[in-house]
Formats: C-alpha cells, structure tokens, sequence
C-alpha cells in the first residue's frame, strides 16, 4: 500500500474497525481468514487506474471520501430504522413488485436493513432443509464450514480482501440436497444512513445435490438523504451435483450510492448457475465483479446483463468463466443502452483449460450509444489451453440502425416511437431470458420507463 494511502483517514478507520472485529471474533477459522485477508489488502492498497482491471473505473474520489464504518457484528436494528424500513419497504413492494411482495403473493422475503437481518420484516420458507441465518450465526453449519472463504479469489482483488477482513453481517443460506424452493426468495436490502456511511455485507449460498433455488435481489435506500454510501459486498455461490441457482440482481439506486460487489461461484456436475444483472439509471458507479469456476464436467453457467446508464453515471461488468473440466457450456449476453455522459465498461474472460475438452462458451456484448458523449469500453477475451471446443466472443457498438428506422417510419410510424420500439427489441431479448414472469413483466416496465425519457 502506497504511503499516501496509509496516511487517508479512511484506511486509518479500516484499521480500526480491524482490531476490534478481530478481538470480537473468537472462531479460529474466521479469525485467522481475517486477518490474512487484511494482510492481503494492506500489500495491495486501493486499486488506481494504472491497474488493467481498473483502467476506466477510477475509485480514488470514493476512497478519499471519509465514511462511518461500523465495528459492531452484534448490530441491533433501532426503532427508528425499523420504522423507517418499513415504511420504505412498502412504497418499494406496491410501487416496483406488487406480485413479489411475499405474504403468500408470489414470493418469499428477506429483509436487512443496513445489512442486520430483520426477521419482523421478512417472510422466510418454513420447510425442511432450508436454513436461513445472519452470516455470523452460521459458524456451526456444515456447508458454512465447508465452503466460507474456500470460494472468493483474494489473490489482486483489494474489495474482496477488504471485505473478508471486515464483514459484520450478510446472509447464509444452505439449501439441502433433493429440496426445492416452492417460491423465489426477494432479499431486500435496506440502506439508511445519515451521514457518509460503508457497508460490507458477506453473504454464503449452499445448494446441494439436486437442490433448487431463486433469488432476487433488490435495494431500497432513501431518496432524500445527502449521505455517501459505499456498498462493497460479496456473495461466495456452491452448486453441489446437478443444483440449479436462478439468480437475479436488480440495480438501482440514488445517485449518492456507490457499489461495488463480487458474486464467486463454484459448480459441480450438472449444476447450473443462471445470473441476471440489470442496472438502470441512479447509483453513480457500480462495479459488477462475477467469476464462476467450473469444476466437473457437464456443467451449465448463464450469465445476462442489461445496463442502462444516463447522466455521469459509471457501470462496470467484469465477468470471469474458468473452464476446467469437458463438456461445459457458458453463455453469456451484455447490453447495455448508454446516454448522457455516462460510461460503461464490459471486460469479460473465458478460460478454458487444458482438460476442459468439448468446452462450448460463447460470449456476446452489444452496446447503443444514444450521446455523442456517452463512452464504452468493451474488452471481450479467450484464453484457450484445449484444442477440442468451441469458443466465440464479439461485441458491438454504435447507434441505431438508421435503415431499420427509416423502414418503421416508413409504415407511419413517428421518429419518436420508432426509436423505442427499437431500444425495446434490443433490451427485451435480455429481459426475456427471466424464468419468473412477474419479474420479467417489471423489468420490461422499467426499461420502458427509464427509456420514455431519454428516447
């Protein structure tokens, strides 16, 4: 780490928040994971963009930023934010997904607020072999000690190693083997805070043999507060022998959020992972880190993005695929809709590795500019150590088709609504690919909405 950046007021706060989670903690695994992971990140220091990874994703102004941090893994929800949760909360369930609002309506709900899991605000499955606890509660559970800190690649990754050190809250979830979920599980993440505010949130979900699983997740802060949050949150994914994992992430937050985030999944034969990432216009830098490794053959991993960007707002996607067994398959589809001044980045790498014959991976991103001044870097890449697979990637970038406009206007179809009824092609064959139709229906909703703006 640079001197200037152990002399930042944040790091000193880091430091700190360290000693006393260490001293908290009194398990010998997760004690000795900490502070190897904060060993970890006092060599690497904050990432600058003189590091490839981070080229066009520039986070000094973040860090530089002086942020409460709390120190506290026994935190307690006050009346007060659980009130104001609430209230967020409803706005959020009758305004954005009336059909996933729980109670019986469609889907199951895990509420935290501020990363504290809030049993009063949820509604959690009662069934057997689904075991759902605040991360800090699952020391005990066997697919807590099998796979906690066992998935996440530290090794250059200064967030990750960040947050390994000092997590105070997030999620387990364990799924038994042969046990499916009867509904899609909505975790909504609350975040309140007065004043410039970081949150670490650790999450762990554990899908046995023949396990299925459906997760949405969504985020709620308030729209009125002036405070700087800083999400920097990972999520460690084990998908044991033919466990199947629908994962959805739906971004979109006030312009004074800053998230960054690591989803790291491990898949075994005949698993299948499917992760669905849709931004839209609000938080002003998010950066989407994703790696899935994997590790058996015949193993399936869908990964789809959609991201729409306006005014100065930044959205990163970097997408890792490890291929290290034959007969794999990975897809993966990115769009994204760029306006204003706003820029974003799409770097995404398969491997594939000299066992990993009879590998099929195909990789796409395609990019509409509707701004002069609106930017995007696209960086698709193959490293291929097998000589018997299939591989391609690509990307495009431009605007809209000027001959396909033309021909709608030619049927009397006004400039205006022709160009939306092309950005509605181009975004809804992502949205398409959501297996929950209330969830597709909404999303389609919200590219219309946001895109009724700008188009």
């Amino acid at each position: 780490m640079t001197t200037k950046q152990l002399e930042s007021p944040l790091y000193e706060s880091l430091q700190a928040q360290f000693e006393i989670v260490s001293l908290q903690d009194q398990n010998a695994q997760t004690k000795g994971y900490r502070e190897q992971a904060m060993q970890q990140f006092s060599t690497l220091g904050f990432p600058s963009i003189k590091n490839e990874e981070w080229r066009f994703a520039n986070v000094l102004p973040i860090v530089k930023t002086s942020y409460e941090v709390s120190a506290n893994k026994n935190a307690q929800i006050s009346e007060e934010a659980f009130a104001q949760a609430r209230t967020l909360i409803n706005a959020h369930n009758e305004d954005i997904l009336p059909k996933l609002k729980g109670e019986q309506k469609g889907a199951y709900r895990l509420v935290t607020v501020n990363g504290v899991l809030s049993k009063e605000l949820s509604f959690l499955p009662e069934m057997e072999g689904v075991t759902i606890c605040a991360i800090t509660d699952a020391i005990d559970q066997p697919g807590f000690q099998q796979y906690f800190g066992k998935i996440l690649t530290l090794e250059n990754n200064a967030f990750a190693c960040l947050n390994s050190a000092l997590y105070t809250d997030g999620i387990f979830m364990e799924v038994k083997a042969n046990t499916t979920l009867d509904m899609p599980l909505h975790i909504i993440k609350v975040k309140l805070a007065a004043d410039n505010a970081l949150f670490q949130p650790r999450n762990l979900f554990v899908l046995h043999k023949s396990a299925e699983l459906q997760v949405i997740e969504t985020y709620i802060s308030d729209a009125g507060s002036e405070a700087k949050v800083l999400i920097n949150s990972v999520s460690e994914i084990a998908l044991e022998e033919n466990a199947h994992f629908y994962h959805y992430d739906i971004q979109k937050g006030h312009k004074n959020i800053r998230k960054i985030q690591r989803n790291e999944a491990v898949q075994y034969k005949h698993s299948n992972y499917s992760n669905y990432t849709f931004t839209f216009p609000g938080s002003s830098f998010t950066r989407n880190n994703l790696a899935i490794h994997l590790n058996d053959e015949l193993v399936e991993s869908h990964l789809y993005g959609l991201y729409l960007t306006a005014e100065d707002q930044l959205v990163d996607n970097h997408t890792e695929v490890h291929h290290k067994k034959p007969n794999g398959e990975s897809n993966q589809l990115y769009k994204g809709i760029l306006m204003d001044k706003s820029k974003a980045v799409f770097n995404g790498k398969i491997f594939v590795y000299e066992d990993a014959q009879k590998t099929n991976a195909f990789q796409q991103s395609n990019n509409v500019l509707f701004s002069e001044q609106a930017t995007i870097h696209a960086k698709p890449q193959l490293e291929i150590f097998a000589d018997d697979v299939k591989c391609s990637h690509g990307t495009t970038i431009g605007q809209l088709n000027k001959e396909a406009l033309f021909y709608l206007q030619s049927r009397g179809i006004g400039a205006e609504s022709a160009k939306k009824i092309m950005v509605k092609a181009f975004a809804f064959d992502v949205a398409e690919k959501i297996k929950i139709p209330a969830l597709r229906s909404y999303v389609e909703e919200m590219i219309v909405e946001e895109m009724s703006h700008k188009a």
